[in-house]
């Protein structure tokens, strides 16, 4: 989701932190493509079908212009181990991103790292290279600080599972839903949103929004992702408030995935 909403917004977007997920448009509407060729399949993927869909959605204005990505910073991260979303398929970012990204270093990619499908951590979750329901890796890397370092640049660096200074507050998302209840548009009715001590004094700080993947909403893991995952130790040391907007399974979508490849 976090590639999805970085093509669709890129007005207001500087950059993205991609962790296990395929390129732009994969499944074109298939839930048959999306949990085969999007996930096990990289050869059966075009990357300039996905390009051309991009453009063709750019030209109709349901995107912003693909142009604004120049000067976006992408890092892409996928595990050696990773059994769910296989390398090779999010090496279809990249291979995405490349006519688009084009600032020297924009791009940063990390495959070296020997960890199954999940989010990477220095503190926080099961071992690194073995399956966990939680996918949250404890990988001795601190995948949230170097997303953010790469996309920002000159960031803090914070100690492995540093105490917490600010506060993580659980928030009312039905009053963004104003037609319908949020389950209606498979939403939780609540999120997450870790607001500094620095930020709730008055500095001024900048925002990230973190879409948790597949199986990690709230209705499951309560709020092990929006704790455990490094973001807000990061978000201490260089003032950031961190967003962490909950999705809700349904009959259509079982695991309370965001929308990750259609």
């Amino acid at each position: 989701m976090a590639n999805q909403f970085h093509i669709a917004q890129s007005k207001r977007v500087i950059g993205a932190g991609l962790f296990a997920g395929g390129p732009y448009y994969c499944a074109q509407g298939s839930m048959i493509t999306a949990t085969n060729a999007c996930m096990k399949l990289p050869t059966s993927i075009t990357v300039s079908t996905l390009q051309s869909k991009a453009q063709s959605y750019a030209n109709s204005l349901l995107l912003d212009p693909l142009s604004n990505l120049a000067r976006s910073k992408v890092y892409i991260f996928s595990g050696t181990r990773d059994s769910v979303v296989v390398p090779g398929v999010v090496k279809k970012q990249e291979e995405f991103y490349a006519p688009y990204v084009t600032g020297p270093g924009a791009i940063k990619t990390v495959y070296d790292i020997a960890a199954e499908h999940g989010m990477p951590t220095d503190f926080y979750g099961g071992s690194c290279g073995l399956t966990n329901l939680d996918y949250i890796n404890n990988c001795n890397y601190n995948g949230a600080y170097e997303a953010l370092n790469h996309i920002h640049g000159g960031l803090q660096k914070p100690s492995s599972g540093a105490a917490l200074t600010g506060q993580l507050i659980l928030f009312d998302q039905s009053e963004f839903f104003k037609l319908a209840a949020p389950s209606t548009y498979g939403m939780d009715t609540a999120g997450y949103i870790y607001v500094p001590a620095a930020c709730q004094g008055g500095a001024k700080c900048r925002l990230h929004i973190v879409f948790h993947g597949c199986l990690q909403a709230r209705e499951k893991l309560g709020d092990k992702y929006a704790r455990y995952t490094g973001y807000n130790q990061v978000a201490d040391l260089n003032n950031f408030i961190i967003l962490y907007p909950q999705a809700k399974s349904n009959m259509s979508n079982p695991n309370g995935c965001w929308d990750w490849s259609v």
